[in-house]
């Protein structure tokens, strides 16, 4: 039973070490972490300084939206026009970047007023660098379009209305 503690003692400086030639490696390339597997054994080194920018960017977009509620006396009149549009409007499946044609030089997908499909592409959501098409649900006309080219978007966001 001896050997066992003495052979894990063994292991742990071992990883220590490899540790702590991870953690210099990160601090001289200006890496934010690092990976390493060999064998059954994982290691990630990461700088601790990296999860605050993530938790600040999501903080930053709520901001940003309640900062238009307040001139809500201007909007109240909008309000009830756009609620009914929205409530039939086609939402986004996943966050990401909407592109509203195939490729920078091409034509758009569809235009307000074009008559689609069941399954007609109206655009592509770009998630993780992979390209999702976003297609008709219903057949009928493109009544409102309320994203543009390029612009992100969010999960349940309003992409356009069909009607």
């Amino acid at each position: 039973m001896a050997k066992t503690p003495s052979k894990t003692t063994k292991t742990s400086t071992a990883e220590t070490k490899l540790v702590r030639e991870l953690a210099k490696i990160l601090n001289e390339t200006d890496l934010s972490e690092i990976e390493m597997e060999k064998g059954t054994l994982k290691i990630r080194v990461a700088r601790g300084g990296s999860a605050p920018i993530m938790m600040s960017a999501p903080a930053a977009a709520p901001m940003a939206m309640a900062a238009p509620a307040a001139p809500a006396p201007v909007a109240a009149a909008e309000s009830p026009a756009a609620a009914p549009s929205n409530a039939n409007a086609q939402k986004s499946p996943m966050v990401g970047t909407a592109y509203t044609r195939p490729s920078p030089e091409a034509d758009s997908f569809v235009s307000v007023g074009d008559t689609v499909k069941v399954g007609d592409t109206i655009m592509l959501i770009e998630a993780m660098k992979t390209f999702n098409p976003i297609t008709a649900e219903k057949a009928g006309t493109i009544r409102e379009m309320f994203v543009e080219d390029a612009q992100p978007v969010e999960f349940g966001e309003a992409l356009f209305v069909i009607g």
